[in-house]
């Protein structure tokens, strides 16, 4: 049946290519194709599997918006490149989006398969068919059109965050219909947020609460995935790119139609909250009441030191497998998590050396790693008792943080006295890495535990100037589940489903919604921030900056608390695909863009050379930057449709 359906898509897509009818998709001609794909339960099943299917390309790293084009993390265009990880989205800050060819193109589909509006037209489908196979009980039908619209939702959502404005394609057009019935026009912002929220109320009701059956269908929607996703729709459009942002003023139909509002609407935050609120809820009725701590396994012994304990709370948060992780609201289906783990990897032995196979060419910049908090839970230039004008001083590992950075290896003092997180998701130059197949009594106390040297063209890491070189000396640790063994992937790989929706998110998006609304509730705000943090084994919001800041008052007011929650929001979720489209929301990725990505001289074996920055990339990016251009044929074949601005 899988290869019917391919050919099936292949009908689709040949209609695709005719006129202006082919990002829209139409009803293929030969009805009986349809009809043999709703003929009995099964095969509309498929069919319904393959409604999901796009959501799997999201999995890519390389072509994850959010993840590509935050500045969190860049690759080289200067390196060996054997799965072309640098040709894709992680090129755009280099200045390279273009309107005739765009990158990471989900308009028309022509680049790498994205066929988003394709995957809208299979949801429409099924909706006009549900009803043909006679072998589905009500119950499943009620279920499958409740999935169905959940999907549909969320694919225009994404073109929404893309595009912004986007043509509404609420039913496939017929074959039969006009040219005019196929050149449809963009729909204002507030029309597109209001169906989107409609689809997914729609199906909420009709969703299961959990999936009962794990095996056969652990990735399918349930109802805290939809409420969840309503919630992010909700404070992405009361945030300031799509509410009263005046960039856009100037943007209308062809019919003179105004696609956005230039004035700000200060009860979508309201809205925002409530579907926030309402999702958490959701969550507690199925059990999940508290973030994710970690689950003893294997040959870990029951005696693991706290620091390592915290360290594996936090890093598991994100690859322990679903059916046991208290975060995962949602994750993509696919095991491969990021899909490419040993981007990630530095190289810590001689035998992951040998295999040449941990890359390791994601680079974290200095500015990403400085995002981090101290271990008194401040950022670092607001401590009081953090030497911030010092960090780039040397310093030596020793006993006491043992568990951080090896004992008796030079570093520089930024890397010492910071948060859990910083050592759970960042790998550095003589920092230890906990796991690597190796999780025996011994490494659990740090004897002989595996750890970063870096420094100079015949480091550990291999001989630089090959397809393995960081050219930051940071790695994005986070990435890596603790479980794989670097030295032999093909024994030792294990993969991790891709969070699409964590509930530490959901407190902050919460969080977020409390401090912008217009009843501002801050002391509910600080309480689900101060969730996030116990777990990432810092002291509360206000006793944090009470003991230890400069300016004791710093975090509070709209203005305080909301710096501490979009920082706090960076680093919690940072690496998962959601800074970028944060910063986007905010506007604040211009700001961001600004500064110069910058390195270590990690060709350097001298520590005193080594650490000194050096600018790697100054990143493109404009306010035409925001919304992603439509590739200029489209407007060609369709002159309803109009390009976004600055294209």
């Amino acid at each position: 049946m899988k290869s019917y359906l391919k050919y099936l898509n292949i009908i689709a897509i040949a209609v695709l290519c005719v006129s202006c009818k082919k990002y829209l998709d139409v009803t293929p001609d030969n009805s009986g194709t349809i009809d043999y794909a709703f003929r009995n339960r099964n095969e509309a099943e498929n069919y319904l599997f393959s409604c999901y299917s796009t959501l799997q390309q999201f999995n890519n790293i390389k072509e994850n918006v959010g993840f590509v084009t935050s500045g969190e993390v860049f690759l080289p265009n200067n390196l060996p490149d054997p799965q072309g990880m640098a040709g894709s989205g992680f090129g755009i800050i280099y200045g390279t989006q273009i309107a005739s060819e765009p990158k990471l193109n989900f308009w028309d589909g022509s680049e790498g398969g994205k066929l988003i509006f394709q995957a809208i037209r299979r949801c429409n489908t099924l909706l006009e068919n549900i009803d043909k196979p006679i072998d589905l009980t009500v119950t499943e039908k009620e279920r499958w059109i409740a999935e169905v619209k959940f999907l549909k939702a969320y694919y225009h959502y994404y073109l929404f965050r893309l595009y912004g404005p986007i043509p509404i394609l609420d039913k496939n057009v017929a074959i039969s219909g006009s040219i005019d019935d196929v050149r449809v026009k963009r729909a204002p912002v507030d029309s597109v947020v209001n169906y989107i929220v409609k689809l997914l109320d729609e199906s909420a009701p009709q969703l299961p609460s959990i999936i009962q059956n794990q095996i056969q269908e652990l990735g399918r929607i349930t109802k805290p995935i939809a409420l969840s996703v309503k919630a992010e729709v909700l404070m992405t459009a009361a945030s300031p790119l799509f509410n009263g942002n005046t960039d856009y003023t100037g943007l209308r139909n062809a019919d003179g139609q105004n696609l956005f509002s230039a004035q700000a609407d200060k009860s979508k935050w309201d809205r925002a909250s409530q579907a926030c609120l309402e999702a958490i809820n959701a969550c507690e009725a199925v059990g999940m009441t508290t973030l994710h701590t970690f689950i003893t396994q294997g040959n870990i012994p029951s005696n693991l030191a706290p620091e390592l304990k915290k360290i594996l709370d936090l890093q598991t948060a994100v690859t322990e497998e679903w059916r046991v992780n208290k975060d995962l609201i949602w994750a993509l289906n696919a095991e491969s998590g990021i899909g490419m783990q040993e981007y990630a990897m530095p190289r810590l032995t001689a035998g992951a050396v040998a295999t040449n196979y941990a890359h390791g060419t994601l680079a974290v910049p200095i500015s990403e790693q400085e995002l981090f908090y101290t271990k008194n839970g401040l950022p670092i230039q607001e401590d009081k008792d953090w030497q911030f004008n010092d960090r780039f001083q040397f310093r030596t590992g020793d006993s006491e943080n043992r568990f951080y950075i090896h004992e008796g290896y030079q570093t520089i003092k930024a890397h010492f006295d910071r948060e859990p997180r910083f050592y759970a998701y960042v790998a550095f130059d003589g920092g230890v890495w906990y796991g690597n197949g190796n999780t025996a009594t011994k490494l659990a106390q740090q004897e002989n535990a595996p750890y970063v040297q870096d420094r100079g063209p015949d480091a550990l890491a291999g001989p630089k100037q090959q397809n393995n070189t960081n050219v930051t000396g940071y790695w994005p640790k986070k990435l890596v589940n603790y479980l794989t063994t670097l030295d032999d992937p093909s024994n030792g790989w294990v993969n991790y489903r891709l969070p699409m929706m964590r509930l530490s998110g959901l407190y902050l998006l919460y969080a977020e919604a409390l401090n912008e609304q217009t009843s501002r509730n801050e002391t509910e705000a600080i309480r689900y921030i101060n969730k996030v943090r116990s777990r990432a084994g810092i002291a509360d919001l206000d006793v944090s900056w009470a003991q230890h800041a400069k300016n004791p008052t710093g975090y509070q007011g709209y203005q305080g608390l909301k710096k501490v929650i979009h920082q706090e929001r960076r680093i919690e979720l940072c690496f998962e695909g959601q800074a970028g489209w944060d910063l986007r929301r905010w506007k604040e990725l211009q700001g961001e863009m600004a500064r110069p990505l910058q390195g270590w001289n990690v060709y350097e074996p001298d520590p005193i050379n080594y650490y000194r920055a050096r600018t790697l990339l100054t990143p493109v990016f404009g306010l035409r930057n925001y919304l992603w251009p439509i590739k200029q044929r489209e407007l060609l074949a369709n002159p309803n449709l109009v390009q976004n601005p600055g294209w």
